[in-house]
């Protein structure tokens, strides 16, 4: 039988993945500190992280935003630095949609072509690449200069008279000037000066955003009135047609995938006006929202046409809520039940540039007591499972790097460098790395290729087991496909549990397993054993405290 494999999402940011300087100071420049290159990302990398059964890489930060770093020598109009976030910059202010971000070039002149040679090697060690798609606000002073001359930039012929126009590609607070609160624009020739000022990123239709504001940034006109909620979406509006255009650019360059930021800030109409044409000229390639909103997840799956959405607000947030604050497991039936709808859409993730660190002392602590939380996260659904690089080894993010204080993350707006990748490149990882990676290795290879975790049906048991196991701390579900059976029963207690878990014979009828006696193969331990399948039968796990059991049953 030819089996889909599952979708696995190696993410890492060039800017820091291969930078080994171990003397970083903080809010250090690119001079002081170091910054990753395309370049070093070489096959000898690549084919490491698909050993872990990883079969796409997101590369973040790829896309040219503002830094504060100056390349006016090779070129490229430097950023006014007071409406830069760090030293390096966000890599969500995006300064030029149709270039990348020359610090991880090693000749700027070249970056393009390095970038490129990295999609290529990329796909030779057999991944596919999946890059950011910024579309619902761009950096303050956005201008490209690498795009097609024929081609008219984001605001080029706006009517800045107008708050809206559903011609414009920017919101304009007429007859005010740019003034953002405890944010120092600069003094003389070197301040920062913006007027009519224009809506902020993160919907703040005010002159005065907050420093905690994305003032950054610059929101983008889909063509929606804010101030009435009322949409013009005929004639198409420039904005689409603009963001289409860059749309195809970097499908043409052969990435496989878009990782969609804040994609519900931009509506579905857009969305399924431009999927269908990428993916009608680039078949295959895949969509993935970065989404919040439940309430939006049918539309921008059935409408929008995405092929996956971000579940933090359910399952993330429940395992953080069992690992961090006591919630009971059973609340993981809640999470299924809330998603069922678009089952296999999902995308499931423990950790992102977003999100603190599993390992960090301010957030869980201890990656190998979550190794639970990976086990669920990982096999509950066919949909992709998404981690984050050096979540693997454990990584703590315990430095405070600059722009990003001591926050439990791994810094997106400095030069950094992170302390158990670079051990790892160097060959000199502690034995608490090796000893995780190799986990990280065995359950996601496992969950990327058995038949019935990559692409199997989904059968909770907490209906039938509520007096066999702990409901505080266990969870039990069976995942079936072709007359094959997993069971996945996970610890999130303190204490080794024995359980006799009950599979009723409605579980068997829907996994097509006759009674009889079947080879049972537990993938974490390596240990076989037999079992008899009858009506209500009854399977002994032992489980220890923080960790998984994942049984199949072979026919």
């Amino acid at each position: 039988m030819n089996h889909q494999k599952k979708v696995i999402i190696y993410q890492l940011m060039p800017r820091w993945y291969t930078n080994c300087n171990d003397h970083c100071v903080k809010n250090g420049s690119i001079r002081q500190n170091g910054c990753g290159k395309f370049n070093e990302i070489d096959l000898t990398k690549l084919r490491s992280i698909k050993s872990m059964g990883v079969t796409h890489v997101w590369y973040t930060g790829i896309i040219e935003h503002a830094t504060a770093t100056n390349y006016s020598r090779q070129g490229i109009k430097p950023c006014n630095p007071h409406v830069v976030k760090g030293k390096a910059g966000s890599p969500y202010a995006i300064r030029d949609y149709y270039d990348v971000c020359p610090d991880m070039a090693m000749k700027v002149k070249d970056r393009m072509a390095e970038f490129e040679a990295l999609i290529d090697r990329t796909h030779r060690a057999g991944l596919k690449v999946i890059i950011d798609f910024v579309p619902n606000h761009v950096a303050r002073e956005y201008a490209s200069d690498a795009k097609n001359a024929k081609i008219k930039d984001l605001g080029e012929g706006d009517n800045q008279e107008k708050f809206f126009d559903p011609q414009n590609n920017f919101y304009y607070l007429t007859g005010q000037r740019f003034a953002p609160r405890d944010v120092d624009l600069g003094q003389g020739d070197d301040a920062y000066d913006e007027y009519p000022a224009r809506a902020t990123g993160n919907d703040c239709y005010s002159a005065s955003p907050s420093r905690n504001d994305w003032y950054e940034t610059v929101k983008l006109n889909y063509g929606i009135d804010p101030w009435n909620g009322s949409t013009h979406f005929d004639p198409v509006p420039s904005t689409w047609t603009r963001m289409l255009d860059i749309l195809q650019f970097w499908a043409d360059k052969g990435i496989d995938g878009f990782r969609c930021d804040m994609a519900h800030m931009v509506p579905v109409a857009f969305w399924q006006w431009a999927i269908r044409q990428v993916k009608s000229s680039h078949p295959g390639i895949c969509f993935i929202a970065e989404i919040y909103d439940v309430g939006l997840y049918h539309s921008y799956v059935y409408e929008g046409g995405f092929d996956y959405l971000y579940d933090k607000v359910t399952l993330y947030d429940t395992l953080m809520g069992i690992l961090r604050n006591g919630w009971p497991a059973s609340e993981l039936t809640r999470c299924w039940q809330t998603v069922e709808f678009i089952a296999g859409h999902t995308l499931n993730f423990l950790e992102n540039h977003d999100e603190p660190r599993l390992a960090s002392p301010l957030w869980y602590g201890d990656a190998f007591k979550a190794l639970p939380a990976l086990v669920v996260s990982a096999t509950m659904t066919s949909g992709p499972f998404m981690f984050y690089a050096g979540q693997e080894l454990g990584e703590p993010a315990t430095d405070a790097e600059g722009y990003s204080g001591l926050d439990g993350r791994t810094t997106i707006f400095d030069y950094w460098s992170v302390p158990s990748l670079r051990r790892w490149h160097q060959g000199k990882p502690t034995s608490d790395e090796r000893r995780l990676r190799a986990l990280y290795r065995k359950i996601l290879r496992l969950a990327a290729s058995e038949p019935t975790l990559a692409q199997g049906q989904f059968y909770d048991l907490m209906y039938v087991n509520q007096d066999t196991l702990d409901t505080r701390y266990h969870y039990a579900y069976l995942r079936h496909c072709d007359g094959q059976m997993t069971l996945v029963v996970a610890n999130f207690g303190d204490h080794e549990a024995d359980i006799n878990v009950l599979v009723p014979q409605h579980a068997l009828d829907c996994a097509k397993l006759p009674h009889g006696t079947y080879r049972c193969h537990q993938h974490l331990t390596g240990a076989e054993t037999e079992v008899k399948l009858s009506a209500d039968t009854t399977l002994p796990v032992h489980v220890a405290p923080h960790n998984a059991v994942i049984l199949t049953i072979n026919c």
